[in-house]
């Protein structure tokens, strides 16, 4: 039990930069002598833990200390590096490249083989299939405004086609549904938002103009206001082709197509709806047919024949 106790502590001195005796002491439930006596073991460990005094005091590691390679393994070096190739594949930057040269440094040249081997069984790409070289360049830009807290301006288009001038406290980049955001305090709107990249343009950092960082929202209110409201999804079934049941499988999975008698299979889902639900069934062309709900039906009916009309041979010219 002491053991895991000194293990433990060092894993949360490891992780926070500072915490008081009587909390590790609650934690463990043992007295604060104890835990005194936990501390001087580990510093005869070798690990150097210091004590601060004052109001504000506590525990930590000495500054500079860094966690030593042996403490993990070879499969946590190899899921690092997995994890770090897979974010690459989108985001790449010279950081990323230079930790996977540092961490196949330190594994030992007898299992140097073995560890690419494990690090090559899993590939996350995130890229599209055009490439993303438009998107690095705003990439690189918003890392550097959210890694030194800088005002960002950009003309910004909406899911709707509006057009307008945003000027951001940019917080952190997200990657979502293989779409890059930026999450930042709107200074217009005075509230969080987020902004997908493919939508800026003429961006710009001011580069005298810091911010301080603001206390984010919970993510799940926020992600769900922004990005997948709940409240805005209907329920849709959709019918394809008998011979078209490997789009079906493709987009929605073997488990949530069933087949019907006629040999037609069927899909029942629910998603917001917007304009990409509009584009995303027209996509299937003639492979699929909206069932309900009937205005659904109606609109996408609307919308190709709109886009039949665009073809027409008799059009004049």
């Amino acid at each position: 039990m002491k053991l895991e106790r000194l293990l433990s502590i060092i894993i949360l001195l490891l992780n926070r930069r500072m915490v008081q005796a009587k909390e590790l002491a609650e934690r463990f439930e043992v007295s604060v002598r104890t835990i005194y006596r936990d501390i001087e073991a580990i510093n005869r460990a070798g690990i150097p833990i210091v004590t601060y005094q004052g109001t504000n005091g506590g525990i930590g590691l000495a500054e500079g200390y860094r966690l030593d390679r042996n403490v993990l393994t070879n499969d946590e070096l190899a899921a690092i590096v997995t994890a770090l190739q897979s974010i690459s594949t989108s985001y790449g930057n010279e950081q990323n490249l230079q930790l996977m040269e540092k961490i196949n440094s330190v594994v030992p040249s007898s299992s140097s083989e073995d560890f690419r081997d494990k690090t090559n069984r899993v590939l996350v790409d995130h890229s599209p299939w055009d490439g993303n070289e438009r998107l690095r360049p705003k990439l690189l830009l918003l890392k550097e405004a959210v890694d030194r807290c800088l005002v960002v301006n950009f003309t910004y288009s909406n899911a709707n086609g509006e057009v307008s001038y945003r000027a951001v406290e940019p917080h952190r980049l997200i990657l979502k549904g293989r779409q890059w955001y930026l999450q930042a305090y709107c200074l217009e709107k005075k509230e969080f938002r987020l902004f997908k990249l493919k939508r800026m343009k003429e961006l710009a950092i001011e580069r005298e103009q810091p911010f301080s960082r603001r206390e984010l929202p919970a993510q799940e209110s926020l992600a769900g206001k922004t990005v997948n409201d709940p409240s805005m999804a209907i329920e849709f079934v959709l019918r394809f082709q008998a011979d078209s049941h490997h789009l079906a499988e493709e987009y929605f999975g073997i488990e949530e197509i069933v087949p019907m008698a006629d040999g037609s299979w069927q899909v029942r889902k629910a998603y917001p709806e917007d304009e990409w639900l509009y584009s995303f069934i027209l996509g299937f062309g003639h492979h699929v047919e909206v069932l309900e709900p009937l205005h659904l039906r109606e609109t996408i009916a609307s919308r190709a024949q709109q886009i039949a009309n665009i073809y027409r041979n008799d059009k004049a010219t």
